[in-house]
């Protein structure tokens, strides 16, 4: 994916002289995927950098030669995963339960924005529709993993799940444009102010009842909390969901199918506590192209 950064004939990066991880950060000076998001380009600052630091382990943005602070990072990330199959994905990170062995801190979340999320799948989608590339499927994972101390809204978005796909040149461009198109997107969506936010609880590690909802609706997600960990949840850890979200939460969304009675009976009474409405996912029409 780097290659293609630095390499594309639909945008251009420039070395800033700044430095990130003991390595240059780069700018982005002009992008021709899309012609109607130019003037966001010229308000806005894309870059680019490499660590050769572990993502999930990654503790602290170590910028050297600049003032400049990220309001938001997409991390460019590999996938891994035991059934290895071929796809891309997106998703926020932090740890539901004590288990901490995937980066960050136990029982903690990152910061993360629900815009930038639906803003990442979007552009994939929108990516393989113009690359032939066959058998990749396109998932939003739930929240896992670290870090989960960095004080700036992020997402993954990546590449899976095995060697075989890492290298393939086409995959790595069409996950690249993406990455790219995401931030512009993500400024379309804050100048549109279409979108309502919500935070997801239920379901499986893949979220594919939360995936429908979000790529058919106007309804963007930050966290997700799966079916395993509901239990975990008590009332700071929904604040911490609450607030560690860049948007306004609009609602609780329950993957009613996805989550069993018991599961159901700890979580319902506590989203009450809070002055905002549970829904169902399947409560929502599909309303986005309407």
């Amino acid at each position: 994916m780097r290659d293609v950064f630095l390499n594309s004939n639909y945008f251009s990066f420039k070395e800033t002289g700044a430095m990130w991880q003991e390595n240059p950060i780069f700018g982005l000076e002009k992008s021709s995927l899309e012609g109607k998001y130019d003037n966001l380009l010229s308000e806005n600052q894309i870059f680019l950098g490499l660590t050769d630091e572990p993502l999930i382990f990654l503790e602290k943005i170590k910028l050297r030669g600049t003032n400049f602070t990220p309001d938001l990072i997409i991390f460019a990330s590999r996938h891994t995963s035991m059934t290895a199959r071929p796809a891309f994905l997106v998703h926020s990170t932090g740890n539901w339960s004590n288990n901490a062995d995937f980066g960050g801190k136990a029982h903690d979340l990152s910061k993360t924005s629900a815009l930038l999320s639906k803003a990442g799948i979007e552009s994939l989608r929108e990516q393989i529709e113009k690359f032939d590339i066959p058998d990749f499927s396109l998932d939003m994972e739930v929240t896992h993993h670290g870090p989960t101390n960095l004080d700036i809204p992020l997402i993954f978005m990546e590449l899976g799940s095995s060697k075989q796909e890492w290298v393939i040149k086409e995959a790595g461009e069409l996950v690249a444009n993406a990455i790219v198109n995401t931030v512009f997107k993500f400024l379309g969506f804050k100048e549109e102010n279409t979108q309502q936010v919500g935070l997801g609880f239920g379901g499986t590690h893949y979220a594919p009842n939360f995936f429908r909802l979000i790529t058919n609706t106007n309804i963007a997600l930050s966290f997700i909390c799966p079916k395993y960990y509901i239990q975990e949840l008590n009332e700071n850890f929904i604040k911490m969901m609450i607030n560690n979200t860049m948007e306004e939460i609009d609602y609780f969304i329950v993957d009613w199918k996805g989550t069993n009675s018991e599961d159901k009976k700890h979580l319902i009474p506590l989203l009450e506590k809070f002055n905002i409405p549970v829904r169902k996912t399947r409560s929502f029409t599909h309303t986005k192209n309407e």
